[in-house]
């Protein structure tokens, strides 16, 4: 995993927060990713590097979001075996086999239950993908 990706976590009501210190998150008012109890839910990451600049390659992107997503669920004392569902929001999804390859690297143990979606845009006008996770811990 990249050592760029740094998630701060915080008790806040019974429930842990983690922030990857994206510029969005105290705009928008969200965390990087929420624990309650045992399950755990990632917010959409989109595929950003350290740099704030995009890789031209979907496959790349896909791979940084999902380290930014394995981050997030480590940090709330989770490991990436516990995702159990994926949610992936593309540019192009006629390029959906580059998605699957990373995707399947991550999780062809693991098999979460997975969608992908063909969206107008992102946050972002270089971001091609945006993926969400949910994770359930013990």
């Amino acid at each position: 995993m990249p050592n760029d990706i740094k998630i701060t976590t915080a008790d806040r009501a019974g429930r842990k927060t983690a922030s990857s210190g994206s510029k969005w998150e105290p705009l928008m008012g969200y965390s990087r990713a929420v624990r309650a109890a045992n399950w755990i839910a990632v917010t959409g990451s989109v595929g950003i590097n350290a740099d704030g600049t995009y890789s031209k390659s979907l496959g790349d992107q896909t791979r940084r979001s999902l380290d930014i997503i394995r981050a997030a669920v480590e940090a709330l004392g989770g490991q990436i075996e516990n995702v159990i569902r994926t949610r992936m929001y593309v540019t192009d999804v006629s390029k959906w086999e580059e998605v699957a390859k990373v995707h399947g690297e991550v999780f062809g143990e693991i098999r979460p239950a997975t969608t992908i979606v063909e969206v107008a845009r992102l946050i972002d006008a270089d971001a091609q993908i945006e993926i969400e996770a949910d994770a359930v811990v013990g």
